[in-house]
């Protein structure tokens, strides 16, 4: 499938679905059990327990996926700052430093034949908004290695 600014968000179904709801209603049942005090025979160290696990997981699931993105976008950042450098006009080249990882994540969809036009564009009007750069690629080079 060809991507697009539209498609071009990755959700992985088992992870972000599936694994969330799990922990979430895991979360939720260990609560419910501390506060009810169910079952009735099991300790309270047992049940705060319950819950400091179930929120322990939850931390997990959440900081796996920032690591995984953290390196995902200094892997970018260094391919962008090596591709700008052999893009850009010699104008330009100076100005790649002020680029932040934001603009660059988001800089990487647009093809080599407007990188220039849009890298100018974004460092001239100081457009900071990831979103609105990708929105503003005409060409959409596709990225389908992405954590």
């Amino acid at each position: 499938m060809e991507q697009t600014y539209q498609n071009h968000r990755r959700f992985v179904p088992l992870y972000h679905f599936v694994t969330s709801a799990v922990l979430l209603v895991n979360l939720g049942w260990s609560i419910y059990r501390l506060i009810a005090g169910y079952p009735f025979a099991m300790p309270l160290f047992d049940r705060v327990l319950g819950v400091l696990v179930a929120l322990a997981l939850i931390s997990i699931f959440l900081y796996t996926r920032v690591f995984a993105l953290t390196v995902q976008n200094r892997v970018i950042r260094q391919e962008m700052r090596l591709r700008l450098a052999e893009v850009l006009p010699a104008d330009l080249r100076p100005r790649i430093p002020e680029l932040s990882v934001g603009q660059l994540v988001a800089l990487r969809f647009a093809s080599d034949e407007e990188l220039a036009e849009l890298a100018r564009k974004v460092l001239d009007e100081r457009i900071r908004s990831g979103d609105a750069i990708k929105r503003m690629v005409r060409r959409w080079q596709a990225d389908h290695l992405r954590a």
